[in-house]
């Protein structure tokens, strides 16, 4: 069997437009800042380093959404790699004692056989039919490589 890639799906449609509306509205907070603005009795200056501190502010807001896209799960006949939020596993199927999807759970995990449970954020409950394939073709893969 050739090697399979998943990745979330839903999770991109929210993230990249919110992503761009933070840094958008961070970049229009950023310019709106004038040179001095009165709250009660203290006035606050505002110079250019402040403007570009909130757009900065914005784009990295930004990224740190657009980090909810980095998960995926690729495949293949020797063995399972996974790419979450943050950090990511690389594991021989050998390693593997289950590929799990629990009926209440938000993602698929890899259940090793010390009995520690490796999360996949990449096949999330929110995509449905998608991770419930996804989770097939990872158990088929776990199969077909304890029975060669």
């Amino acid at each position: 069997m050739t090697a399979v890639l998943y990745r979330p799906k839903k999770i991109r449609w929210v993230a990249v437009p919110l992503a761009v509306g933070v840094a958008l509205l961070f970049t229009f907070m950023g310019f709106g800042l004038s040179g001095s603005e009165g709250f009660q009795n203290s006035k606050a200056t505002f110079q250019a380093g402040d403007k570009f501190a909130m757009i900065g502010l914005g784009v990295l807001l930004g990224l740190g959404i657009l980090l909810f896209c980095r998960p995926r799960v690729t495949a293949d006949d020797a063995g399972v790699h996974v790419r979450n939020v943050i950090g990511g596993y690389d594991l021989p199927w050998e390693v593997v004692r289950a590929v799990r999807f629990d009926r209440n759970s938000a993602w698929a995990h890899l259940e090793l056989l010390d009995d520690e449970q490796v999360p996949i954020h990449a096949l999330q409950a929110v995509d449905k039919d998608y991770a419930v394939d996804g989770v097939r073709t990872l158990r088929a893969l776990h199969s077909a490589a304890q029975h060669a």
